[in-house]
């Protein structure tokens, strides 16, 4: 399984991803889970998977070999707006879920979803989680992130933090101590982590980070907020 988040603020867009797969407990790998896509000044565009790593993968290599091809109908970089991109990322993945069903004699335990996110010239940064049928939703102002994976143990802090005005800096902390919470809580999520900040208008990826197991910083942040829950926890009464 996985985690991954990205949040849509007014001052920007920030998203994480781990990298951890499994098909069982002593089967664990290590894939990307974060695509990026840029042309600096017309367009930015970065695609987070979960689910099926063949579906996942597949979508991704026809996504890549589109715009290689310069195939302005199927190409995420030719589509004239954030909407478009995410027309195509999702025609595409409910074309490759339902192929990858007709070959396998469970067709329910093949299930993938995509976070796409990014901002088009003379566009708005936008969101959206795509679901395997190829069906999607957006992020709005109500409700400014969005999840996909094992998502239940990083939700509660997003969403007593989060809001528009939450500047990218706190997002970026906020992202990360969702991540350890989920670290923490299931197994089958896993580092090393992919971090991708873009900032509103930017047109480019602000900054990208790759977080390994033994980086001192999130380590640091891990236990501080783990002494922070421990203390918050004694100061409060009992009802």
């Amino acid at each position: 399984m996985t985690y991954c988040v990205g949040l849509l603020l007014n001052e920007g867009m920030v998203l994480l991803a781990d990298t951890r797969t499994n098909a069982g407990l002593d089967n664990i790998s290590t894939y990307r889970k974060m695509f990026t896509f840029e042309a600096p000044g017309d367009r930015v565009v970065a695609i987070m998977t979960a689910g099926s790593l063949s579906v996942t993968q597949t979508t991704i290599a026809r996504l890549t070999e589109a715009i290689e091809t310069q195939d302005e109908s199927r190409s995420i970089m030719h589509a004239p707006s954030m909407l478009g991109v995410a027309e195509i990322v999702g025609t595409t993945l409910g074309e490759v879920t339902h192929e990858v069903r007709g070959k396998m004699q469970r067709q329910d335990s093949v299930s993938a979803s995509m976070l796409v996110a990014g901002q088009r010239r003379d566009g708005g940064m936008r969101l959206f989680l795509i679901y395997s049928q190829g069906n999607f939703i957006e992020a709005t102002a109500e409700t400014p992130y969005l999840q996909i994976g094992e998502h239940k143990y990083g939700k509660p802090i997003l969403d007593r933090v989060i809001t528009p005005e939450t500047s990218l800096a706190d997002a970026e902390k906020a992202v990360l101590l969702s991540m350890d919470s989920t670290l923490r809580s299931n197994l089958s999520v896993g580092m090393p982590l992919d971090l991708v900040v873009i900032g509103n208008d930017a047109l480019e990826i602000t900054r990208a980070r790759r977080i390994e197991a033994e980086d001192p910083s999130f380590q640091q942040m891990s236990q501080a907020w783990s002494e922070a829950l421990r203390r918050a926890f004694q100061e409060i009464d009992a009802a």
